[in-house]
């Protein structure tokens, strides 16, 4: 095959032979990125994706195990206060910055914080739920700098 085409290539001019080098290279340059590079992304993208829905299995798996573990307690730890002042007091010590707190009554508050850390906010709420509080609502949206927008309301456990 290679003999047929010497000829071939030799009544080209220099110019066309430039030009057909350029369009194989190019082809080459084509082929490589629909068979290699594509499919490579492709794969990047769905493990990432996988990676994500595997993550938030998780979290709810261990929230799951986490009420299963509180249903098995006996007695939910003592409060000592409203809840509003003992959510204000945990939020300042976490260091988070609360846009409001609402009473709802002595056994409920609604606190909203417009900036959080996804991960610093929800070991927060875990904490305050090991401390015999429990979240009756939460709405969280995420703000353009990866932290999260959050209005969580906090009720006391029933004795």
């Amino acid at each position: 095959m290679m003999d047929s085409l010497k000829p071939w290539w030799r009544t080209r001019t220099l110019r066309e032979q430039r030009l057909l080098l350029a369009m194989i290279a190019l082809a080459a340059i084509v082929f490589a990125w629909l068979l290699v590079v594509r499919p490579l992304g492709d794969a990047l993208s769905d493990a990432r994706e996988r990676h994500g829905d595997a993550v938030v299995a998780l979290a709810e798996a261990r929230a799951q195990a986490k009420l299963i573990a509180g249903l098995e307690r006996e007695e939910p730890a003592e409060l000592g206060g409203p809840v509003d002042a003992i959510v204000g007091a945990a939020a300042s010590e976490a260091g988070f910055q609360v846009s409001r707190i609402e009473r709802e009554g002595a056994v409920a508050a609604t606190v909203v914080m417009d900036a959080v850390r996804p991960q610093a906010f929800f070991a927060w709420v875990a904490q305050l739920e090991d401390r015999g509080l429990a979240v009756e609502r939460l709405s969280a949206s995420t703000n353009s700098d990866q932290t999260l927008a959050v209005e969580v309301t906090f009720r006391a456990r029933a004795g």
